[in-house]
């Protein structure tokens, strides 16, 4: 992998998921507003049934064939292979999902079942484009084509809100925003067919059984607290508990967009051997990963219950406590996807699998303990201490082949720069109150600005730590 792809890679990245954060979340404030928690419960609940399905009908085999064509060996013959299985799956999937329907009863009332069944084929055919794209490098591809499919998805999921649509528009315009993706990667996908042989098939199998059980885990961290709030609470609560957990992903915003350069490129430097790249890009990674999520956090302390209120209206402002539990959750967020990352580059899916599914009964039994008892806080606190074991144990795996190093004077000076920053927004907001949108985008940014300044003069080696980043993806 030259150096200028890996720019071009990181440079898309970053720009996708600033435009896409940005529309995505004013979109989501907007959708609050006109159709109210219980719509948006609906089509939260569409989303949860659509990634229990389309994990069944991966398998792990994206995972899987995304590892073994990255590899550069005979990649046409396992991704023919990989289309094959997927195929099959998509059968099983959509055979298991009208075999349990009857037990869905309001949510096949809803009329969204027919919606769910085209969502899951058309996500199988954009699998098969993106995973082969994916796999040949082609990041910069990828994220283009995502961009494409959210940024579509939104401007449907918008329109057809103000005609009416609601629940219906929504779960339309995730379909045809996956539409549009899959033909950008169509258009730019360098494999062919190929006959394959039962070595392929072993080689995806081998990798794939446990990069499934290691998605499965990751599926009930994503989807178990919804669909069990939806079973003992109400779709409203689904509504109001899922804006809380897409306000507080936030702060994984840097480091989602460095995981997925991460990847590909700790997937290559494993097979040459290279542990130490490895070990440095992951020390950088935390901190650079940090620098963004730690101010959310404080700054979420704050001021979460009123950035619920004018971000989304009245009735999600009770999400408040739940909300800073979640950003308190996504710090330790950050060590698990980088980690697990990590571990699945190097080839130790098994442990990635542990560690995951270990956290993910974890995460089942205190839901079930906590949603009765507390309602959507308790669906938040059974996600921090379910997180927070992955963790730990991602951790204490991937140190048995390296290193695990946190850059201790960076992270000193940006916990600090945080605290003054909360502080003196807390202070702001005892004295003047926040009356408006404005007021609040008022102190968020003057928070933002008083943060890097005190950082920076803290930090006076910030610039050249940065600089050391990039040099390690080849960015400079």
């Amino acid at each position: 992998m030259s150096i200028e792809p890996i720019r071009r890679q990181a440079l898309i990245s970053f720009a996708k998921l600033i435009i896409l954060t940005l529309l995505g979340y004013i979109a989501t404030m907007y959708f609050a507003h006109v159709l109210g928690p219980g719509v948006l419960g609906s089509y939260y609940l569409f989303l949860a049934y659509y990634g229990v399905f389309s994990l069944i009908g991966d398998g792990g085999f994206g995972g899987a064939a995304t590892k073994r064509i990255s590899e550069g060996h005979e990649p046409n013959q396992f991704f023919s292979a990989y289309i094959v299985l997927r195929v099959i799956l998509l059968a099983v999937s959509v055979i298991s999902l009208l075999a349990i329907s009857s037990q869905l009863t309001d949510f096949v009332t809803s009329g969204l079942l027919p919606l769910l069944i085209l969502a899951l084929i058309t996500g199988t055919i954009a699998g098969f484009s993106s995973t082969g794209v994916y796999g040949a490098g082609k990041v910069g591809v990828v994220q283009t084509s995502d961009f494409l499919n959210n940024s579509v998805k939104t401007i449907v999921q918008i329109i057809a809100t103000y005609l009416g649509y609601a629940a219906y528009g929504l779960a339309g315009g995730f379909i045809i925003g996956m539409f549009v993706g899959l033909v950008i990667n169509f258009r730019y996908l360098p494999l062919k067919l190929a006959r394959f042989g039962k070595d392929h098939l072993k080689s995806l199998f081998s990798f794939s059984f446990w990069i499934f059980l290691t998605s499965s885990g990751f599926l009930v961290f994503s989807t178990a607290d919804t669909i069990l709030i939806g079973h003992f609470l109400t779709n409203a609560d689904v509504g109001i508990y899922r804006i809380a957990y897409q306000l507080s992903g936030v702060a994984l915003f840097t480091c989602m967009a460095l995981n997925v350069v991460l990847f590909p490129r700790m997937s290559r430097w494993g097979v040459e051997g290279d542990l130490a790249g490895i070990k440095n890009a992951l020390s950088r990674a935390f901190s650079f990963s940090l620098l963004f999520a730690l101010p959310v956090l404080i700054g979420g302390l704050v001021l979460s219950d009123r950035l619920l209120f004018f971000l989304y209206g009245a009735d999600f402002e009770q999400g408040s406590l739940a909300l800073i539990i979640l950003l308190i959750m996504q710090i330790f967020g950050i060590f698990v996807t980088l980690q697990i990352t990590c571990l699945n580059a190097l080839d130790y899916p098994r442990k990635s699998f542990v560690a995951t599914s270990c956290a993910a009964i974890i995460n089942i039994i205190l839901n079930l303990f906590f949603i009765p008892l507390l309602g959507i806080t308790g669906a938040a606190l059974a996600t921090l201490i379910s997180v927070s074991l992955n963790a730990l144990l991602s951790y204490l795996y991937l140190s048995q082949t390296i290193p695990i190093l946190v850059e201790r004077g960076p992270l000193r000076n940006i916990l600090f720069s945080a605290l003054c920053m909360g502080v003196c927004v807390g202070v702001y907001r005892l004295v003047f109150d926040l009356t408006s949108v404005v007021s609040l985008a008022g102190v968020i940014l003057i928070g933002a600005a008083l943060y890097f300044l005190i950082l920076l003069r803290l930090d006076s080696h910030l610039k050249q730590e940065l600089v050391g980043f990039l040099q390690i993806f080849g960015l400079q």
